[in-house]
């Protein structure tokens, strides 16, 4: 009996513990066990400096989007156990400037706002499985943090995007995303499963919404793509739908992980706003099944 009364309690201040994380600051505790599944990666960025070279690559300068950042490593870096992508004001000459250009890529003089972007192609990529990451978002406007992913083969969009998380504005409101897309019969033009929640509902449910952490989740299977904010359902993509226009499977590939904060463009005009803007990385998590680990 007293045996079992000592079980009960390990269960119950385990089951409090789990319960009590501050959502305010980063989760120091170990990745979770999931049925069924093994934790195939993680990065916790329970380190100091830059993000771990084994995983992450940096993306530099002008990339996409029409968007205002220059893209470099100075303003990533990992401390208190998280990683910390920083928007910043800058002033400093466009080193692919090049007068009369139409290229928007390099007719900007100037460079006036940094920021970074890392991506793990080439080093981490998974087929299938439960994604985990939490992360804080700032909401300044300007601001379009993202967490998404890509396929290693073909190029975009027939490589298949899943956005596991975007915040931009959307016909001028300030909203949460969880997109799809595979390719169309357009040059450069993707097919879309989107889903959006405006700010303001969350903030109606949770007035501190935007200064605490969020797990975005996605559940990937050989069927289905499903994106949670919380353990709340936002997206579900049947994978019958998702043919590029050739009938190839973007999403039957394995697919690399981007994290950045990128500014303007989607995200709004920046000008008015308070930098810098900070995007808090807390852990990347990726779980896959044990049939789908024994039959590789």
């Amino acid at each position: 009996m007293k045996y079992i009364f000592l079980i009960l309690i390990i269960l119950v201040t385990k089951g409090i513990s789990a319960q009590t994380i501050d959502p305010y600051s980063p989760d120091t505790s170990q990745p979770n066990q999931v049925a069924g599944m093994a934790l195939v990666f993680s990065d916790e960025f329970n380190y100091t400096g830059k993000p771990n070279p084994a995983n992450w690559t940096f993306e530099s300068g002008f990339l996409r989007n029409n968007e205002l950042q220059w893209y470099q490593s100075d303003n990533a870096t990992c401390s208190s156990g998280r990683l910390v992508i920083e928007g910043r004001r800058a002033n400093f000459s466009n080193p692919n400037y090049k007068e009369g250009s139409s290229d928007w890529k390099t007719n900007r003089k100037t460079v006036n706002y940094t920021s970074s972007s890392i991506h793990s192609k080439g080093k981490q990529s998974w087929l299938f499985g439960r994604f985990e990451i939490r992360a804080r978002i700032d909401t300044t406007k300007g601001s379009w943090p993202a967490i998404w992913t890509l396929g290693i083969n073909k190029e975009w969009p027939a490589c298949g995007e899943i956005d596991l998380m975007e915040f931009y504005r959307q016909n001028y409101v300030p909203s949460i995303l969880a997109n799809v897309g595979w390719g169309s019969a357009m040059l450069n033009v993707a097919i879309w499963d989107s889903y959006s929640k405006p700010l303001s509902q969350l903030l109606l449910q949770d007035s501190n919404w935007t200064k605490k952490y969020h797990v975005w989740r996605m559940d990937w299977t050989k069927d289905s793509i499903c994106l949670y904010v919380d353990d709340v359902l936002f997206n579900y993509t049947s994978l019958k739908q998702t043919l590029n226009v050739d009938d190839s499977k973007p999403f039957k590939q394995p697919h690399f992980m981007l994290l950045n904060l990128a500014l303007g463009s989607n995200g709004g005009d920046p000008s008015n706003s308070v930098f810098p803007i900070n995007y808090e990385i807390d852990y990347v998590r990726v779980y896959q099944k044990l049939s789908d680990l024994k039959s590789k």
